[in-house]
């Protein structure tokens, strides 16, 4: 059996989200579809309890918060959820794609809107932690609150390792960050704001080796430069290296790509036909990338994909505001 709607969106983060309810707002039916279990993309697997200060109208806010709502925006126009499955196939009846998902079920759909962001993401691993098994090291933190009064020794220079950091302060009993190099990729305000909090900051500096005690990490072993070992008390390692991304399926759909990221043009249009691509995902001239990015080019995706499916309808439908 096929299933039917006007647009598939390809990825439940906060910019497929906004098109989810965007798109219903134009009064076109939608499903929603992602690899993970939990709308939210990136924000619910990584960092639901981190702040977030780039969105509009928001000075901060919370991760899970902002996901939340986003949800909530979008469930006025009840869009359909295929969570936990992949977009596998894609073909097409005249000009209508047909996709194919990993559960075996074929949507028959007017357009499709990839929102992917990272695509699936695997998490760079911890070079000394090769052939651990103990408890304690993480690669993100689900919930804040479970690292209360506990040492934690965050490894990485990058955006979440800052924000981590900044985040456990006052709630850890300790937070200590390694990195390798004396330079941080992290954003320069949110490095001096951990600067100036009661945080250790090592650099130039390697760890060698997990110690656990009963199964769980009670310690690490850190060099800095050719100085003698030191071992530092932790209860949670949290290993903030990155990830490797990977666009899955996507990537054999013959779209123009540039590396992992989907080329589009001013109209958020893909090089094939009723594919439109928004958020982290795509790239053309001058892209930055904000969340707050993401939620114009879904509109811009939805309005253009809207008319693509009925000609008839304006690709500018005027502000929700508007006296009808």
């Amino acid at each position: 059996m096929t299933e039917t709607a006007d647009i598939a969106i390809i990825g439940a983060g906060p910019t497929g989200l906004f098109a989810a309810y965007y798109a219903g707002f134009r009064g076109l039916s939608v499903v929603v579809i992602d690899s993970l279990p939990e709308a939210g993309g990136q924000i619910t697997a990584l960092y639901p309890e981190k702040q977030i200060f780039d969105v509009a109208g928001f000075p901060s806010i919370r991760g899970r918060d902002l996901v939340e709502q986003l949800v909530v925006q979008a469930g006025a126009f009840d869009p359909t959820y295929r969570l936990g499955v992949l977009a596998d196939g894609l073909s097409y009846d005249g000009d209508r794609p047909q996709l194919t998902l990993s559960n075996g079920e074929t949507w028959d759909c007017g357009a499709l809107i990839v929102t992917a962001g990272l695509g699936t993401f695997t998490a760079r691993p911890l070079p000394a932690a090769a052939g651990f098994d103990g408890g304690g090291l993480v690669y993100f933190i689900p919930k804040l609150d479970a690292l209360s009064g506990q040492n934690v020794v965050i490894v990485g220079g990058g955006d979440s390792a800052f924000d981590w950091a900044h985040s456990l302060n006052g709630i850890a009993g300790s937070v200590t960050i390694v990195h390798r190099r004396d330079r941080f990729r992290a954003h320069e305000s949110t490095v001096a704001a951990v600067q100036a909090m009661p945080v250790e900051i090592i650099v130039n500096a390697e760890i060698t080796r997990l110690v656990a005690t009963d199964g769980l990490v009670s310690g690490v072993e850190v060099i800095v430069a050719d100085a003698a070992p030191r071992l530092l008390d932790a209860h949670t390692v949290v290993a903030a290296l990155g990830f490797t991304a990977d666009l899955g399926p996507i990537a054999g759909w013959e779209l123009k790509l540039d590396r992992r990221h989907i080329v589009v043009d001013s109209t958020m249009a893909t090089s094939r036909s009723r594919i439109f691509a928004a958020g982290d995902v795509c790239d053309y001239e001058g892209k930055v990338r904000l969340i707050a990015t993401g939620f114009g080019e879904a509109a811009t995706a939805v309005n253009n994909a809207a008319h693509a499916i009925n000609p008839d309808a304006r690709v500018s439908p005027g502000h929700s505001s508007d006296p009808h």
